[in-house]
């Protein structure tokens, strides 16, 4: 007789098993979805501006960076890895981009070097969680000081301004009327979920992140793939601190700063497990469009910032604890 059972004096009928698995089902597959509706309503009954066309695409354009953002942390959380660093690596890129072309450099080449950064700071995470085997919380909690501290002393703590038209298009451009950020956010989604849903890749990081002995036992060489997570993570994450710079128009040594928190938010929101093996970037989506109507209803609303912070701490507290009963006690 299982603890449970024990505690309820008995067995379990088998009918209410089967309605604690259903209602854990319908939790996983379309809370979520239900969470945002609700959302949308509450503001829209508050707001008489939040269903306009203009706040919609505003939300949209806000919630861009962190969205391509999302779209690399689904990867590395789906191997039971986390990325607090990524934050920095946007302010950094941001910078690095800025700066070059302040100089005189063409814009493609400010632009490589920023993503080729972001490239540098995934594999280092990599190599420091691989070969020196320090978790992936303190490695990237290590980087996402050092990485701030660089982006400081690029500019020597200042913004860095003079972003051409070329690379403004990235962040304030619009294509047959919706803003370029947006579309590159869909696009990053578009990739992302082929990867993971069409490849040998997208199976071997959901294997790594179910049952990584497993993975490793069946040939999958999980030192090379987290790599590969890691450096797909950092490069959407210079990109995006590309777009948010375009967006500014500056360099900003402080970009990016605490977006980490929306980032882990919305994904564990959207349904990937911290423990990893689960999670789909169709819910990844939702958690994202969440943040950003919570923020956007928010500042419509007149609310305090400093409530705001506690209000998204407490929803990521609220999504852990979700993840913990739906893929933890809702196992048993």
């Amino acid at each position: 007789m299982s603890t449970n059972e024990t505690l309820l004096g008995g067995n379990v009928p088998a009918h209410a098993k089967r309605q604690k698995r259903d209602l854990v089902t319908v939790l996983a597959q379309y809370g979520i979805y239900l969470a945002l509706v609700i959302l949308i309503l509450f503001f829209a009954s508050q707001s008489d501006v939040f269903l306009s066309k203009d706040n919609g695409l505003n939300i949209l354009r806000q919630v861009s960076v962190i969205g391509i953002c999302a779209v690399g942390m689904t990867f590395v959380m789906l191997t039971g890895g986390i990325d607090l660093s990524v934050g920095s690596v946007i302010g950094v890129s941001g910078m690095v981009c800025a700066t070059l072309v302040s100089l005189g450099f063409p814009p493609i080449v400010a632009v490589a070097a920023a993503m080729t950064f972001g490239a540098f700071a995934g594999l280092l995470s990599g190599f420091i969680i691989n070969v020196l085997n320090i978790p992936p919380l303190i490695t990237t909690l290590g980087l996402m000081t050092a990485f701030r501290g660089i982006s400081f002393m690029i500019g020597g703590g200042l913004p860095v301004y003079g972003v051409p038209d070329s690379i403004k298009f990235l962040g304030q451009g619009y294509i047959a009327g919706i803003p370029v950020p947006v579309i590159l956010m869909v696009l990053a989604f578009i990739a992302g979920h082929i990867i993971l849903t069409h490849t040998v890749f997208g199976r071997q990081v959901y294997g790594t992140g179910g049952n990584e002995e497993a993975s490793r036992l069946s040939g999958v060489n999980v030192k090379v793939l987290k790599y590969k997570i890691y450096l797909i993570g950092g490069v959407l994450a210079a990109f995006a601190g590309i777009v948010l710079m375009a967006r500014v128009n500056s360099g900003q040594p402080k970009g990016g700063q605490g977006y980490e928190l929306d980032i882990i938010t919305a994904v564990v929101l959207g349904g990937v497990s911290i423990f990893g093996g689960v999670g789909r970037l169709t819910g990844v989506i939702a958690g994202v469009l969440i943040m950003g109507v919570l923020a956007n209803g928010m500042i419509l609303l007149n609310i305090d910032e400093y409530v705001q912070w506690v209000v998204k701490g407490g929803v990521l507290l609220a999504a852990v604890a979700l993840d913990q009963f739906i893929h933890g006690r809702g196992k048993t």
